[in-house]
């Protein structure tokens, strides 16, 4: 059966889940979760792609990215598989895949998703019960977007700056959006999107976005889900 294939286009972020094969863990001391940022790092520069956000969980990753051409984000993503896998198999005296397969990911529709899917990245520790609030996970954006601590592989999106007129602005903007309750159907609703491709948006985005590429895109539900249930409770991913 043929692979599905990826779609990205210039200036139009893509959310990117990649799991570790069979859910076994890709990340077992500090020092893994920061050869990977420095890796990504210098991937991003390279070819071109902006990181908004990110998490690094202890079986899977999730990273917010602007590419600047189509294939930014997938020459990104395999410099950095290129470059971790051997470290992971020589630190460890392993062999073999890491990665459960390819890495998903979907377009966003920055003007309506982009924070949304900023928050349901950063929230992935709380999700999976590993700590009570995002700020005290120490591997994911959540501490450069809200805290304001320095990170250069994070630039903001055009998105987060009009949260405000000042950093300060910004970051307790940011914060009360992580105080509102989260609905269930939305978190179902960015899930689905990575998990098949599609892009997360209402029908106008999708439809642009399949007259650029000129084919049919995904197969999530359209439109846009309602906000009201708390957070607790959820799938990590």
């Amino acid at each position: 059966m043929p692979r599905k294939p990826r779609f990205y286009l210039p200036d139009v972020p893509a959310h990117i889940v990649q799991r570790g094969h069979s859910r076994e863990p890709v990340f077992f001391e500090d020092a893994d979760y920061l050869a990977y940022l420095e890796w990504l790092k210098e991937a991003a520069e390279r070819y071109d792609c902006t990181i908004h956000a990110y998490v690094l969980m202890t079986n899977h990753i999730h990273i917010l990215a602007t590419p600047a051409r189509r294939d930014s984000i997938s020459l990104m993503m395999q410099y950095v598989g290129r470059c971790y896998v051997p470290y992971i198999n020589h630190t460890y005296g392993t062999s073999g895949t890491l990665w459960e397969g390819r890495y998903k990911a979907n377009l966003i529709q920055d003007a309506e998703y982009l924070l949304g899917c900023m928050r349901y990245i950063e929230l992935n520790p709380v999700r999976a019960n590993m700590v009570k609030s995002p700020g005290a996970y120490r591997w994911s954006s959540y501490r450069t977007n809200r805290q304001g601590r320095p990170d250069a592989l994070i630039q903001a999106h055009p998105q987060y700056l009009a949260l405000g007129r000042t950093r300060q602005q910004r970051q307790e903007v940011y914060k009360d959006l992580f105080k509102a309750h989260v609905d269930v159907k939305e978190l179902d609703h960015i899930r689905a999107a990575w998990q098949t491709g599609t892009p997360l948006g209402n029908d106008h985005f999708r439809k642009k976005v399949e007259a650029r590429l000129k084919c049919k895109v995904g197969q999530a539900r359209r439109g846009r889900p309602s906000k009201s249930v708390s957070v607790k409770g959820s799938d990590p991913l």
